[in-house]
């Protein structure tokens, strides 16, 4: 591509994938803009609509973020046997009614099974939409990519614009409206979703290629549960997802406990994450594109994060002027960090996968992220804050260091895959 034609416009108007995929990044930004107005007013409306106390707000979150781990391999198993899209419309029809089901439901035991379903629905929509990009967009994954987290941003920012007109009114009836919108958002992605064709599953014919030449696929017989190299790398990217928690939990609580920076530095924090994510991201996409730059960025992100929290660190007791400044290099460098993650877990994810088991080893990968979301706010508002500086420098110095094993992981088992294509598939006489 030349000139204007590598623009982020002139990109989401052409992606790798045609049309195809041009439907689908409208379908997420819709579900992101959904998601966003829920994601604005879901702990307000649990507190002054539902009426529950703070701990049955915390424990209602952290079960749903519990059941969504179960999301991603469920999703990757049913794709080996059912189309991917049909998969994906359900998951957001499913997510229609549990959202729904929060107009009815006030008591915290009715709430719970609402929002664990809509939790685990999310999650497997997100490997789904992974699988299905890995399908339609090639070896151009890694620009699909960066569209659709700039899409994806830019509807969650939309979103929570919403919901700011409706939390400024501040009743149940605006609290019910906006659920509604979210609500809307699952059909309208889903009638879109209809509107593309299913991609083909070039991977399954792969393996049945090789199975009657009489060689095997790679690890497919096995699977991603036995294939302890790929179990290394999925568990070592729950570290390397940290970076959302520190966003969004671990910055604000130190602000708010640790520094006198105003507090309407949070929402700025969020600007510029959401900001520098829609611009950036096809750069750096570009930037690590393919499956070995991907894993020397993961060494780059290792050091955002150190970085990041050393500048926390630092700052801790700090007056508003140093305070304000520390949290906005920070909130800086951890979107740094955030950009090189999102690169290489979604690229590596794919490269380090038997092409003949794809579906399954990405469902398993997706739980990586989901894991992250339930341990991650309790480390950093229970171990890493109470720590202080100790617990900042702590938690960058052991993300830098496992970043060094996950590069050196990848590559080496990326060179064993290469060898291993190399060999010719034997032949039964």
């Amino acid at each position: 591509m030349r000139g204007n034609d590598t623009g982020l416009i002139a990109q989401l108007r052409r992606p790798p994938g045609g049309r195809d995929a041009r439907i689908m990044l409208l379908a997420q930004f819709l579900d992101r803009t959904g998601s966003g107005v829920w994601a604005a007013a879901s702990v307000l409306y649990f507190t002054f609509v539902c009426h529950l106390p703070a701990r049955q707000v915390g424990l209602l979150l952290g079960a749903a973020a519990a059941a969504g781990i179960a999301g991603p391999p469920l999703a990757g198993r049913l794709a080996e046997r059912l189309p991917v899209r049909g998969l994906l419309i359900g998951c957001h029809l499913l997510r229609l009614g549990t959202v729904g089901g929060l107009l009815v439901c006030t008591g915290f035991d009715t709430l719970l099974p609402a929002v664990a379903a809509t939790c685990l629905a999310e999650r497997a929509a997100k490997t789904l939409e992974m699988l299905f990009a890995t399908r339609v967009a090639g070896q151009r994954r890694a620009t699909y990519q960066a569209l659709s987290r700039s899409s994806a941003n830019a509807g969650t920012a939309l979103g929570a614009g919403v919901a700011a007109i409706g939390l400024a009114v501040g009743t149940g009836d605006a609290y019910r409206v906006l659920i509604l919108a979210d609500a809307l958002s699952f059909v309208v992605a889903a009638a879109l979703i209809w509107r593309t064709r299913e991609p083909s599953a070039g991977e399954r014919v792969v393996a049945r290629t090789a199975e009657s030449a009489g060689g095997e696929p790679p690890a497919a017989a096995a699977g991603p549960w036995r294939d302890r190299g790929y179990l290394l790398f999925v568990l070592l990217d729950i570290p390397m997802s940290l970076d959302d928690s520190v966003l969004n939990v671990g910055l604000p609580l130190w602000l708010v406990h640790h520094t006198s920076a105003p507090r309407a530095f949070v929402p700025l924090c969020l600007v510029i994450n959401t900001v520098l994510v829609v611009v950036l991201q096809l750069r750096v996409s570009a930037w690590a594109e393919g499956a070995r730059r991907a894993a020397r960025a993961v060494a780059l992100l290792g050091l955002m994060m150190l970085s990041c929290c050393a500048v926390l660190a630092l700052g801790t007791g700090s007056g508003a002027w140093t305070g304000s400044l520390a949290l906005l290099a920070a909130a800086t460098l951890v979107t740094m960090a955030e950009l090189m993650r999102s690169v290489s877990s979604w690229e590596l994810s794919v490269s380090l996968a038997p092409t003949g088991a794809r579906a399954s080893y990405l469902g398993v990968a997706g739980m990586s992220q989901a894991i992250q979301k339930s341990v991650g706010p309790p480390l950093l508002s229970g171990v890493v804050l109470a720590a202080g500086p100790v617990g900042w420098l702590t938690l960058g110095t052991a993300v830098a260091g496992l970043s060094l094993v996950q590069r050196r992981s990848c590559l080496r088992r990326l060179a064993a895959l290469d060898a291993e294509a190399a060999t010719p598939l034997s032949v039964s006489v």
